[in-house]
């Protein structure tokens, strides 16, 4: 009777602790400090450097707008530049429903620059409360503090799109875990760009290259798959693959020269590209090669530069797989 007593005595300890550890994950927590207090100064060359960053590198309009999945890369539609509400779902691989929010004035309007910082760098809202981390806020607040400025400063001279974008709601228990994912930002000053490697690093850094190139469990990237591609996304039509894009030369892009690279890339940015019309059984790629096609090419053989630094990853992708 002794040990049972000890043993009820130890399990209610654990139960105990344990809804003591998860209320401080639900009601203190996130923690990232209170946003800045700063009024970003909307000068022309940030609104330009913005304007490339958001569109070509860090593609924030890729998400925050609509996509046009009938053609090929899904580029956008007319009209919802900005407005939010593409959906990030189980059957994309997330845990919850998760919407990408309109960054227009119409819904930053009463946002301070401080509160949109915050957002885009340690992934709290204007209410304090987490971000799903589908936008890569980790990451962006690793960039140089100013080209994080030049971005708040382009988005807000958007045009205003009256769209109410769903409230994200993610599946237990990630409801609470969201809590623990932001972080306090870690501004880097962006490296010289004779400093080709460390250049490249920031500007993969900052595209998300690694989100997508590599395999994912609930959305979180596993360790040890990082570049070597095999993240899914499902469709109609079947299921897409990210390739390897390490410099593995059976499986990755070791055969590629920095001309193929930067290449396969501008070539959507030509004015004679125009997107093929697919059907629904067809497979699409999410990539938006249009948007990252805008890089500059010394950005794009940076980026080249960096990634061929890699450790290579033998990993035969299975690119398309068709729905029977």
């Amino acid at each position: 009777m002794k040990i049972l007593k000890v043993l009820a005595c130890v399990l209610a300890f654990v139960v105990l602790l344990a809804f003591a550890a998860g209320g401080y994950v639900y009601y203190a927590l996130p923690n990232t400090g209170k946003p800045a207090d700063v009024t970003i100064e909307a000068t022309s060359q940030r609104i330009e450097r913005g304007k490339y960053l958001a569109n070509h590198v860090t593609v924030c309009m890729d998400c925050h707008s609509s996509r046009d999945w009938s053609l090929y890369g899904g580029p956008m539609k007319e009209g919802n530049f900005g407005g939010g509400g593409e959906v990030f779902d189980a059957l994309k691989g997330f845990p919850g429903n998760f919407y990408a929010s309109n960054i227009t004035p119409f819904a930053l309007g009463k946002w301070t620059d401080g509160e949109v910082l915050r957002a885009i760098t340690t992934g709290v809202s204007k209410n304090g409360k987490a971000l799903f981390p589908v936008m890569g806020y980790h990451r962006f607040g690793r960039m140089d503090q100013e080209d994080v400025y030049s971005i708040i400063a382009y988005i807000r001279t958007l045009q205003p799109v009256s769209n109410n974008v769903p409230v994200s709601k993610a599946d237990f228990p990630v409801s609470v875990l969201i809590n623990t994912f932001p972080q306090k930002a870690d501004f880097q000053k962006i490296p010289s760009e004779f400093d080709t490697v460390s250049y490249g690093g920031y500007l993969v850094n900052a595209a998300g290259c690694v989100d997508c190139h590599s395999k994912t469990d609930k959305g979180n990237i596993i360790p040890g798959t990082e570049f070597g591609g095999g993240m899914e996304f499902k469709q109609p039509g079947g299921v897409m693959r990210s390739p390897n894009i390490t410099f593995d030369k059976g499986t990755g892009i070791g055969g590629w020269s920095a001309e193929n690279f930067v290449s396969r890339f501008r070539a959507y940015a030509d004015s004679n590209y125009h997107p093929t019309r697919l059907k629904l059984s067809d497979v699409n790629t999410p990539m938006p090669w249009k948007m990252y096609g805008g890089m500059k090419a010394s950005d794009l053989q940076a980026i080249y530069v960096y990634l061929k630094t890699l450790t290579p990853m033998k990993n035969a992708v299975v690119r398309i797989e068709k729905s029977r």
